[in-house]
């Protein structure tokens, strides 16, 4: 957490406001909500994050707004899961998986060696499911119609790709890369060197340039400042979503995956009880 109050920005002036995303969040959802919270009249992110993904999100006010070029031109750090053997067309878990390939017989050694070729400057085609634009629409708009679109490839780099962790069919990564890299795209095509397929499960961004995660404000602590109006004592308080309710974003796929956990918690949180219970007999 930052060590800096929000009690001392100075919002309509200019501050750089560091955000912890919450999932399923859109960008625009943070930018909005702290907008109206702290009634900012000039607010805007420096770098859209995945709904899907997490950590820092950060938001420039008053005339910082100026620097959001600057900042968004920094390198980025992430870390995450690539799922092996199983692709999706949003390649994370937007959408349902549409193919499975057998996985078991790669190695750590084979694993690790398909990392070498994404290293440096390489090549790579953003996803459809995505804020690139084609013919002035959002791609992720026509491909949530079910429709399809030539994206072009372009230039990016990788400057640091090391796997932290592998646990078939997990296999846990860092990477410092440039602007406008796609890790989700990056999961495609480890996925495509490997021959098994993979897609993206877990997403956090740690760090854009020198301003980290770990000095974010949460969005309750955002909440907690919220100027009181005069008239808000005699209103009801309205009821807020919850923040990871996935249908803020859309993501029907991965909101049926969240039901399907919890009614598995739920269904073996029943049975231990029943099973207390007979012993208990």
């Amino acid at each position: 957490m930052s060590t800096k109050s929000l009690a001392d920005f100075d919002f309509e002036t200019g501050e750089v406001l560091l955000l912890n995303k919450p999932l399923t969040w859109t960008s625009f959802d943070v930018v909005r909500k702290v907008k109206n919270t702290l009634r900012i009249k000039k607010i805007g992110h420096a770098g859209t994050l995945d709904p899907l993904a997490t950590g820092l999100l950060i938001l420039c006010t008053g005339r910082k707004t100026k620097e959001i070029d600057l900042i968004q031109a920094q390198e980025k750090e992430y870390t995450g899961t690539f799922r092996l053997g199983e692709t999706t067309p949003s390649f994370d878990l937007e959408t349902a998986v549409d193919m499975a390939r057998p996985f078991a017989h790669l190695t750590e050694e084979q694993i690790q060696a398909a990392v070498q070729p994404f290293l440096g400057l390489i090549q790579q085609t953003p996803p459809l499911f995505s804020a690139v634009k084609i013919d002035g629409k959002r791609a992720y708009e026509i491909a949530r119609q079910g429709l399809d679109a030539e994206i072009k490839s372009k230039t990016v780099e990788i400057k640091a790709f090391e796997l932290t962790r592998i646990a078939l069919p997990e296999v846990d990564f860092r990477i410092v890369c440039s602007k406008g890299t796609y890790v989700r795209s990056l999961a495609r095509d480890f996925g495509l060197a490997l021959g098994c397929g993979a897609h993206l499960t877990r997403l956090v961004r740690a760090r854009i340039g020198e301003y980290r995660v770990e000095d974010a404000f949460t969005l309750e602590a955002i909440q907690a400042l919220r100027p009181l109006r005069p008239e808000d004592a005699q209103r009801t308080p309205r009821a807020e979503r919850p923040g990871t309710a996935p249908n803020r974003a859309g993501l029907q796929y991965f909101a049926a995956l969240q039901a399907d956990a919890l009614a598995v918690q739920a269904r073996q949180a029943a049975e231990e009880a029943a099973s207390e219970s007979t012993e208990a007999e």
